[in-house]
């Protein structure tokens, strides 16, 4: 299929273009806090912050359906939000507290809910990939029509087990799609000095595997791109790739001063297509909401993050004891003799 760079006109209504403002802006502000936490010593380890990509994971859930499953890598907390993960829970799995997702004992990479079908965060480069193509298994055997979204990088995008994956998904048929969220550098090469192909997305070819490249800072671009990866996986077509050009606009990790790139390339990004301010142009150039109307959106938002970070402030760390937990599954069932 051919590449696909922009959104065709879609008629999508007022309500539709608020909500996904509204989801991308919750994960910018989130986003926002979590860094300034890190930097007040509250986060540990490693924070990679997903600013600049949001239009990439809202779209995709704007084409997904209940009972859908998600995994990903380690740039993960936008698709937690996306998908419905309780901000409070998120932040306080990212400062260690029981509160969290995994009892504080997860932390950024590593939080899971069987809930919303959200199966991690993943700190192995491109380790997620093969365990997308497992959940798309699961449900191909069980015959529920449902279908499995893979995150990973352009920097993942040359781990042998990708391939391996794609070969297998094809051969079963199975109903996965797999998003490479392509921001261009990868933990920091650029990709044109990282690889050859000039798509990522073509490397499913070899295997017969359709796919496409989609404006990742355009919501509408990436849910209307999905919209047609989800309909060929239920169609029982196999696999789909999208390949989502996006861009980060912090480094790869809080520790990253990202001097690979000038601070003029990231303030044209910033300028000309941040993801957030598309969509609040046509708001208010289609008259759909006022100044006033984002004003008070931003102020709820900013509210619901701070209550995040005050539940996580506020959550104790875990017990000793839950060092000993989660480690063995529990009840396992015993064969009749």
């Amino acid at each position: 299929m051919a590449a696909r760079k922009s959104a065709q006109k879609s008629n999508v209504s007022a309500e539709e273009l608020t909500k996904y403002y509204r989801e991308m802006l919750l994960i910018r502000r989130f986003e926002e806090k979590a860094g300034q936490l890190y930097g007040m010593g509250l986060i540990g380890g490693f924070c990679h912050l997903y600013i600049g990509q949001e239009a990439v994971v809202v779209g995709l859930e704007a084409a997904a359906e209940e009972g859908d499953k998600r995994v990903t890598s380690y740039r993960d907390h936008g698709h937690m939000l996306a998908c419905g993960m309780d901000a409070g829970g998120v932040m306080a799995e990212l400062t260690g507290r029981e509160g969290g997702y995994s009892k504080g004992k997860g932390g950024s990479m590593h939080m899971f809910s069987k809930e919303k079908h959200f199966y991690g965060g993943h700190g192995i480069v491109g380790a997620q990939v093969p365990l997308g193509a497992g959940l798309a298994f699961s449900d191909k055997y069980k015959g529920n029509d449902r279908v499995t979204f893979t995150y990973f990088g352009d920097g993942a995008a040359n781990q042998g087990q990708v391939y391996e994956t794609y070969n297998m998904a094809q051969l079963w048929d199975l109903p996965v799609v797999f998003v490479i969220e392509n921001n261009q550098y990868a933990m920091g090469t650029s990709v044109q000095r990282s690889t050859k192909s000039p798509a990522l997305w073509k490397r499913g070819e070899a295997y017969g595997i359709a796919g496409e490249e989609v404006d990742g800072m355009n919501v509408l671009a990436v849910k209307e791109a999905g919209e047609r990866a989800v309909a060929h996986c239920r169609a029982g077509k196999g696999p789909y790739i999208l390949e989502v050009k996006t861009y980060r606009y912090r480094g790869h990790s809080m520790s990253d001063p990202a001097k690979y790139r000038t601070r003029e390339e990231v303030q044209k990004m910033r300028e000309e297509r941040d993801p957030i301010e598309q969509v609040r142009e046509m708001l208010l150039t289609g008259k759909h909401a006022t100044e006033e109307d984002l004003k008070a959106i931003d102020k709820e938002i900013k509210d619901i993050v701070n209550k995040s970070a005050d539940f996580a402030k506020e959550s104790p760390e875990p017990a000793l004891e839950e060092l000993w937990t989660d480690i063995y599954a529990d009840d396992i069932p015993q064969k009749s003799a």
